[in-house]
């Protein structure tokens, strides 16, 4: 190859943050790019374009290459099945994502992540192998979640709701995030820049895991082109050269999720002393005493959980559902009463193939998350067991307050 040559075919390097590592005889180029640039986009033609490179590697899990390539995807997903596997909240990550990416699209006039996208179709076409590196999303939230504490979890919760129905404009620190180049710190970025626990597993742990995923699926190639966020350029840099422990192992510890105690002690425990409460209170007051203290349980519980329901615009049967089955907690600690209410939900109501059409453009609006069946499945099992929760405390404070007077 000429000088010449050589200079226009490194002309993409010159325009963006880049690193090279070479390690195990392979050469690692880094391309960072912007997620809502034009610039990124034309630096990745450039860059697969010039022939060199004889594998790509892009910062996407196999849901977020779907998303962006297959605009029907959601519409091929079986909510009940979401519902009964308990992967309702990650599902309402998810929404939350698309719905930010869709807002960014309609404000800048480019869709986020095009870069990576673009990479993706650029590699196929010349039949070069290309490599997911990224975590998927659904574990990223799920570790993130197991790291935080019960007011933390409240709060990813609840910012998490606020975030389903923002419908204004990206504010601009959020865009410059994007520049800077990591989706999902943009999308969660009041969590990640407040909690240490969260942004380790939002960037940390994914340079870490895109490193070891890089080192594993390189196969034969001996040139890759990395396609990754401006953010985690450092990072991934970092790991690639640094690490030492096998890829395989590590990948395997990052895609691991602290289980939850077999046993729920400190929800066990609450509900003894509750129930302790209202046999107390039977034992020394008499029928009429204890009798008091179980219907404050019973309308607390069931009519908070109940009312989160209704807030989410129900069926009759839903809200049934949620104010019978939340009373009964202390015999069913592992099964959320949003996740009953929501199933019922789901088959009373059964969304149809349009609902998840709609979806991306839905999920921007409350009135659309009213409207759509999808999203207002999503909206019960969340505000149902927001409402179970704060009966749960507030019933709980009632009947000791009872007792202490």
């Amino acid at each position: 190859m000429t000088a010449e040559a050589t200079a226009t075919s490194e002309d993409f390097l010159a325009t963006q943050p880049h690193a090279v590592v070479e390690r195990d005889g392979v050469r690692y180029t880094l391309l960072g790019t912007a997620h809502v640039s034009r610039a990124s986009i034309d630096a990745v033609k450039e860059a697969i374009g010039t022939g060199r490179y004889d594998a790509v590697a892009v910062e996407l899990d196999p849901p977020r290459l779907q998303a962006l390539t297959d605009p029907d995807a959601l519409a091929k997903l079986d909510l009940i099945q979401v519902i009964r596997t308990g992967r309702v909240a990650m599902f309402a990550a998810n929404l939350a994502l698309s719905a930010y990416q869709r807002r960014l699209a309609e404000q800048l006039g480019i869709e986020p992540g095009a870069e990576l996208k673009q990479a993706v179709l650029e590699a196929r076409e010349r039949n070069l192998p290309v490599h997911l590196i990224d975590r998927e999303v659904g574990l990223t939230f799920k570790r993130a979640a197991a790291k935080l504490g019960f007011w933390g979890r409240m709060k990813l919760g609840s910012g998490l709701v606020a975030s389903l129905f923002a419908d204004d404009e990206v504010g601009a620190e959020d865009i410059e995030k994007l520049k800077q180049g990591d989706m999902l710190e943009a999308s969660f970025s009041e969590f990640a820049t407040s909690s240490p626990e969260l942004y380790e597993s939002v960037i940390a742990e994914r340079d870490r895991y895109m490193a070891a995923r890089l080192r594993e699926t390189h196969g034969d190639a001996r040139e890759v082109l990395a396609v990754v966020g401006a953010g985690h350029l450092q990072g991934l840099a970092k790991h690639l050269r640094e690490e030492t422990r096998e890829p395989e192992a590590l990948r395997t510890e990052l895609e691991q999720v602290k289980s939850k105690r077999k046993i729920p002690w400190i929800t066990l425990c609450i509900m003894a002393l509750i129930i302790a409460g209202i046999g107390w209170g039977f034992w020394r007051g008499g029928w009429a005493a204890g009798s008091d203290l179980l219907m404050q349980w019973v309308l607390f519980t069931g009519g908070f959980a109940a009312l989160g329901c209704v807030l989410a615009g129900g069926h009759p049967f839903s809200v049934i559902a949620a104010a019978l089955v939340a009373p009964l907690k202390p015999f069913r600690p592992g099964v959320p009463v949003g996740a009953v209410s929501a199933l019922i939900e789901a088959q009373r109501r059964k969304p149809a193939y349009g609902d998840f059409l709609a979806l991306r453009h839905d999920a921007q609006t409350v009135r659309g998350w009213y409207h759509n069946r999808v999203t207002r499945v999503v909206l019960n099992f969340m505000l149902t067991n927001l409402g179970m929760t704060l009966g749960f405390w507030i019933s709980g404070f009632t009947i000791w307050s009872k007792l202490a007077g």
